[in-house]
């Protein structure tokens, strides 16, 4: 397809396609039409936040109706470059429209985005064509019975179908977060048969550290598991288990915040008499920011006066997280093989990197993956744009864009600008953070994808309309085939997908507490079962689903077609969320897609192939 002046996903215009390495070569090449008359075309390029430099485009003849200006850049510092062209003549410029595509303008537009990442950014290899699989652990499976609870404020469930407990009682925020499944190691380890034959290879705890909440999102004690998951042996002796089996754990790291139940804040007593909040001579008292201009006497995160904020930069916290016999050491050195970072965009660049530095002290296979819900090189966060995805700080992040695009599609959105939505991700973010960035439907602070794709939106309702809600039996059958639907597409794109625990037996439920129920082990709902497993055989036995090549063959009606390729292997897959059959043409021949329904074909590679990115 010919564009007119400029499209970034058309290798004929930009080489190479996407984010690029500091110090590499980049060529771009415009189009302008013979009725434009005489124009002296510039590439306008502004890293961010800086001052913008003209390059002068090099006349290279004409091509049918059009002349081709190109220009290379080699940019050696890493950052976020913005650019586009100014033809020098009439105040006339081109600036990026709706699919990328370039159009003229008199006065001002949007630019597009050229990401460059250090030189040396690696990723671990060992997840690039896994599935990971995410457990909240208290919900999970109980393997050793827990006739009594480590401590006396925990309420235990035995009722392990019962709904998780969310209503007010005598206390503001009543039983919320007070109930226990037991869900335990032991448990874990007794299900890791079943999440080889699922095809894991990855598996990413929720919390696991001491704490008073069933979350374990308010940190008591770093260095200790909950007692009630069981002890620090017992998780070394899961994760030995689970690397028997070819299975790596990563740990869920709370670094913002503390519990104020904590060993080190200390404001509820639990711990003696010691902790910063009861102590000013506590070593845990430079973490916190004490004065009186807080309501509480403290800084909280966001408002929750249980969880009092830590100072990131205060020496003795940065020593305890990230030096020898730390928080990372400490658990990599148990068996752990990487972290998730909780609300990455709220730590420091600075504080992010040291604990890169950490846990690449154990091994450069070692992964660090951070909470970030939107386009991870564009966040802002606190005054600042982040640089946690340039190469010195996180390896990837968790795929929110790559989740909304796949329930939109499912949902009836347009496929174009669902297509142009997974293109510009695969676009702004680097390759080795783009093959391990973690695609998912749901997640302990989503709606279950089931809910999400046949239920009614929640909206703003509360807890009590959300208390017990099923999708309706005529839904319910439509909702399995969605759900198969959307898996596929996670499975096919670049990164690696994650089932959140119960989604392949389609469990439902809202958010926090109602995506969070304890694993129905008696559901009879095992369809999904099957083809979410050979999808991850198909992504261990294809490459074209290790690296982070993406191209959209088409995105139409209810279709869309995209394109894998890998150093050996191709892959093409098909989506149709329609109602008919339809027939799409794949490496040339035509080939049929039932209705609601996927296709995956694979081919050897024969001959040097060009990814074209467009949308048509």
């Amino acid at each position: 397809m010919e564009h007119m002046f400029f499209n970034s996903t058309d290798p004929t215009c930009k080489r190479p396609f996407g984010a690029v390495r500091a110090g590499a070569e980049v060529t771009l090449q415009l189009n302008v039409p013979d009725s434009y008359g005489y124009v002296d075309p510039h590439l306008i390029l502004t890293k961010d936040r800086e001052s913008p430099v003209p390059y002068r485009m090099e006349y290279r003849g004409k091509a049918g109706q059009n002349h081709t200006f190109s220009v290379l850049v080699r940019p050696t510092t890493p950052g976020l470059y913005f650019y586009y062209f100014d033809l020098y003549t009439d105040y006339r410029k081109i600036f990026k429209g709706a699919q990328s595509e370039g159009y003229l303008s008199w006065t001002t537009g949007d630019s597009w985005q050229l990401t460059v990442y250090e030189a040396d950014f690696d990723t671990p290899h060992a997840i690039r064509g896994g599935t990971m699989y995410q457990i909240f652990p208290d919900r999970f499976c109980e393997g050793t019975p827990h006739t009594s609870l480590p401590f006396a404020d925990r309420i235990y469930r035995a009722d392990k179908d019962g709904e998780p407990y969310f209503w007010p009682n005598e206390q503001p925020e009543g039983y919320l977060n007070k109930d226990y499944y037991g869900g335990d190691f032991a448990g874990i380890r007794q299900k890791l048969p079943y999440l080889a034959e699922l095809g894991v290879s990855y598996i990413y705890l929720n919390p696991i550290f001491e704490a008073h909440a069933n979350h374990r999102y308010n940190t008591a004690d770093y260095l200790h598991a909950d007692p009630l998951l069981g002890t620090n042996q017992e998780f070394a002796e899961l994760c030995t288990a689970a690397a028997a089996l070819g299975i790596r754990i990563i740990l869920d790291g709370v670094f913002s915040h503390t519990g104020s139940d904590s060993v080190y804040f200390n404001r509820e007593g639990r711990y003696g008499p010691g902790g910063a909040y009861r102590d000013r001579q506590s070593p845990y008292r430079s973490w916190y920011d004490f004065d009186s201009g807080y309501s509480c006497g403290y800084r909280t995160w966001w408002g929750f006066e249980t969880l009092p904020e830590v100072e990131e930069s205060d020496p003795s916290y940065l020593e305890f997280v990230c030096g020898r016999h730390g928080v990372i050491d400490t658990w990599l050195g148990l068996g752990a093989s990487g972290f998730r970072l909780d609300v990455a965009d709220e730590l420091p660049d600075a504080f992010i990197e040291k604990i890169r530095t950490a846990i690449k002290a154990h091994g450069p296979d070692k992964l660090l993956l951070g909470e970030v819900w939107e386009d991870a090189t564009t966040k802002e966060a606190f005054g600042h744009r982040r640089t946690y995805l340039r190469g010195h700080g996180l390896d990837a992040t968790m795929n929110y864009p790559f989740r909304t695009a796949a329930l939109n599609f499912l949902q009836g959105a347009d496929a174009a600008a669902v297509a142009q939505s997974l293109l510009t991700i695969c676009e702004n973010y680097p390759a080795p953070a783009l093959c391990c960035e973690m695609n998912f439907l749901s997640t302990h602070d989503t709606p279950r994808a089931m809910t999400a794709l046949a239920d009614l939106p929640a909206g703003g309702r509360d807890r009590y309309w959300q208390s017990g809600r099923r999708v309706p039996p005529a839904q319910y059958e439509e909702g399995i085939q969605k759900l198969l639907l959307a898996y596929a597409m996670i499975f096919t794109l670049p990164g690696v997908p994650c089932i959140y625990y119960g989604d392949e037996i389609a469990m439902q439920g809202y958010t926090d507490p109602f995506n969070r129920a304890y694993y129905d082990w008696n559901s009879t709902e095992t369809r999904l079962r099957g083809p979410l497993k050979n999808l991850a055989e198909l992504r261990k036995s294809c490459d074209a689903f290790a690296g982070a090549d993406f191209a959209v063959v088409k995105a139409e009606g209810d279709i869309l077609h995209y394109r894998r390729v890998g150093e050996t292997q191709t892959a093409e897959i098909i989506l149709n969320r329609g109602p008919h059959l339809i027939s799409e043409t794949a490496f040339g021949k035509e080939t049929e897609v039932n209705p609601g329904g996927f296709t995956i074909l694979v081919e050897e590679n024969t001959r040097a192939r060009v990814g074209y990115y467009s949308i048509y």
